[in-house]
């Protein structure tokens, strides 16, 4: 976006900011967090916390980068969370309950987290009513997808036969998506075969409603989706976070956040 108009017109972005007359801002993004035992010195007990490379994606693209622990899911708490937001990033974490999407708990599908699945999903419900931009990532994006009536494999090497996309003990799988031309995704990352960062053993089943594919890998896993409409919803089931060329996602969820911003404040587009 082009930051050369008058400031004084409220048109304008450099830098991701948001411009409204003389006052400048830059749009504030929140990022869904874990909430896990954690060791600080002597202290051992539950925190929220996230990992730097997300945080630092969202501020090197020109966000103000909001973390939002796992908390009673109510409406009121949600929406009081969202009007202070111009984007939202559902982070990678933990399966999302089989429960959700009325399956039977596979052996290997993580113990039930209902507070952040009830959290997230309350969110995200109210992103979509706001049409506030939304990037999810790994389980942010299964979670969108129960969220949109869609199922999930919960183990991937049993239904496809692969341990591909998590080779364990924190080390990321590398594998090549293949991102549909024409697509919201090819606008950021170009069309055609780009290598990802994969930690995940659970994957799209059936498509949510109102989802469209925009990237798969070779055996037909679903790799990324966005939504039908004309709202900004990117899903990825890889981590951006951990690529620097993956983080024109994030600059991309910066650059929609800042139009956001502006159209809530009654600047001009």
């Amino acid at each position: 976006m082009s930051g050369s108009e008058d400031a004084s017109t409220g048109s304008a972005t450099a830098g991701g900011e948001v411009v409204a007359g003389s006052h400048r801002r830059h749009p504030v993004i929140g990022l869904t967090t874990y909430l896990e035992q954690a060791k600080q010195g002597v202290w051992d007990v539950r925190a929220a916390f996230l990992p730097q490379q997300y945080f630092d994606a969202v501020t090197a693209s020109g966000g103000i980068a909001v973390l939002l622990p796992p908390q009673p899911a109510s409406t009121d708490a949600a929406a009081a969370v969202l009007d202070g937001l111009d984007g939202l990033i559902l982070t990678g974490g933990l399966d999302v309950q089989p429960e959700l999407y009325g399956a039977e708990r596979h052996p290997t599908t993580d113990p039930a987290r209902p507070d952040r699945d009830e959290w997230e999903l309350a969110l995200f419900r109210g992103a979509e009513e706001r049409r506030l931009p939304v990037l999810a990532i790994c389980r942010g994006l299964q979670l969108v997808n129960v969220a949109r009536g869609g199922t999930l494999h919960q183990h991937l090497p049993e239904a496809l036969g692969t341990e591909r996309y998590r080779v364990g003990g924190g080390v990321f799988a590398e594998n090549t998506v293949e991102v549909d031309e024409g697509s919201r995704l090819a606008d950021l990352l170009g069309p055609g075969g780009f290598d990802v960062h994969s930690y995940h053993h659970q994957g799209i089943d059936r498509l949510g409603d109102g989802l469209v594919v925009s990237a798969r890998t070779d055996d037909g896993l679903v790799q990324a989706f966005e939504s039908a409409g004309d709202g900004y919803l990117v899903g990825v089931q890889w981590h951006p976070e951990e690529n620097s060329a993956d983080r024109r996602l994030f600059a991309g969820l910066v650059a929609k956040a800042s139009v956001y911003a502006r159209q809530r404040n009654g600047v001009p587009a």
